[in-house]
């Protein structure tokens, strides 16, 4: 666990060439919005979450939840990094009788809570587990990540509703607002704004940030209210494929199925600005 944000963006930096390296197995991806989230996913497990890889399964720890699951790849990376299991199993990505298929497997992946993919179910699992916590006496926190293009689900709203009803302060939703989804610009497919005012409208305390500034982030999870009584949801304004210059903000990045040349030079991106971001840690 750190403070350090400089560390965090390294951190960040290396589950996102942890990403790529999955693309060398698998060949294809959703690409695009696991690099949006993945930031916000290094900032709970590496600053924020009370978690023990040698003790998945501890029934006081906090629980993560990839709602949108088609980003299992950020997940995979970053559960890689925090120690869950050996990065040579990223190798197997999306191959016949891998570990680590297109959509996280709680059965076959330590950290994973639930199976999740068929999108706006994971917002009323994590309703589910944030009240089990309460019931049980456990002290642990509920956070999950949401699409924005999974929002005209209405299940996601059943369970916004039911999470402020039983005043689920330990449940903390991210939605990741990307603008874009497999078919295009999210405000042309079905457009879910304003979302903060809808989240605010069910009674849940709303706080809008960069999804892919690591130090708002970390500031915004540092304040959440103690109070245990009301539902965070933070909108987190990202941009698709975070990172890779070439893919930034294109509908194209949702699912990508590169040629070497185009996956040399997303590494290279990658290494050059992890080398930046080490030399500022150095001099700092």
């Amino acid at each position: 666990m750190t403070d350090d944000i400089r560390e965090l963006e390294i951190e960040a930096t290396n589950a996102r060439l942890l990403v790529l390296r999955m693309l060398r197995g698998g060949r294809s991806g959703h690409l695009g919005g696991a690099l949006s989230c993945i930031d916000i996913l290094t900032a709970l497990y590496f600053h924020t979450m009370s978690v023990d890889p040698e003790h998945p399964e501890d029934p006081k720890r906090d629980r993560f939840l990839l709602s949108a699951g088609h980003k299992a790849m950020a997940q995979y990376a970053v559960l890689a990094r925090r120690g869950y299991f050996v990065e040579n199993v990223l190798d197997s990505y999306s191959t016949l009788g891998s570990r680590l298929a297109g959509h996280p497997d709680m059965h076959k992946i330590p950290g994973v809570e639930a199976n999740t993919g068929a999108l706006g179910h994971g917002l009323a699992i994590a309703c589910g587990m944030a009240l089990g916590q309460r019931i049980n006496g456990n002290l642990g926190r509920v956070f999950t990540v949401l699409g924005d293009g999974e929002l005209p689900e209405g299940s996601n709203w059943e369970g916004a509703s039911i999470a402020a009803h039983h005043k689920l302060g330990n449940l903390v939703a991210f939605v990741d607002v990307n603008d874009l989804q497999i078919s295009g610009p999210t405000a042309e497919v079905m457009n879910m704004e304003p979302i903060d005012a809808k989240f605010a409208a069910f009674g849940w305390a709303v706080q809008t940030i960069n999804g892919n500034d690591m130090a708002a982030i970390v500031t915004a999870l540092d304040q959440i209210p103690a109070d245990r009584t009301t539902p965070t949801a933070f909108i987190a304004r990202t941009i698709k494929a975070k990172g890779i210059s070439f893919l930034e903000g294109t509908a194209a990045s949702h699912y990508w199925k590169p040629d070497p040349p185009q996956l040399l030079a997303a590494e290279a991106e990658l290494r050059d600005h992890l080398r930046s971001l080490s030399l500022e840690a150095v001099a700092g």
